[in-house]
């Protein structure tokens, strides 16, 4: 039976001097402020000092690809982090706004040439959102933010492999 990578131990990943952006939703600000949390925690270990790392909060998961574009045009960002919370509701809101989040960061982040990570949970209730938004230590199983500032560094890691193949 193959291991599921994401759950492997891994080598922390080190990239000092690198500069991010966090764009947070403040729907539930509860759990997405516990995943931007988290994921400073989990970038200080990879070597960024706190003072760069830059978090902007806006109003909801919709808001975030725009941000988080215009942060990285004014700002020489290495990565921006978006943390946002969709719950399923009884219509197909959900739906509509989660996909115009997620095809916006995408849009962005080519655009930009930078990675733009996903933290956009898309949850049926509030019991599931807690379980993948929490670290263990608060009741969680999956600490999304802490595996969105990890899957930056490590991309980060890798484009900076692509620009010494040439050298």
């Amino acid at each position: 039976m193959a291991l599921d990578p994401h759950k492997q131990d891994r080598a922390q990943p080190v990239r000092p001097d690198t500069s991010i952006g966090i764009v947070v939703s403040r729907f539930h600000e509860e759990l997405t402020g516990a995943m931007k949390d988290s994921a400073v925690r989990e970038l200080i270990a990879c070597g960024v000092d706190e003072s760069d790392i830059h978090v902007l909060w806006v109003p909801g998961s919709f808001e975030l690809p725009l941000v988080a574009r215009e942060l990285g045009q004014e700002h020489q960002l290495d990565a921006i982090l978006c943390f946002g919370l969709i719950l399923k509701g009884e219509t197909e809101h959900d739906h509509w706004v989660a996909h115009g989040a997620v095809t916006g960061i995408m849009s962005a982040s080519l655009e930009l040439g930078i990675p733009i990570q996903l933290g956009v949970l898309t949850c049926a209730t509030l019991e599931q959102a807690r379980a993948r938004a929490l670290p263990p230590e608060a009741g969680g199983r999956e600490d999304k933010g802490r595996e969105v500032a990890r899957a930056a560094i490590e991309t980060l890691l890798t484009l900076d492999e692509i620009g010494e193949l040439d050298a």
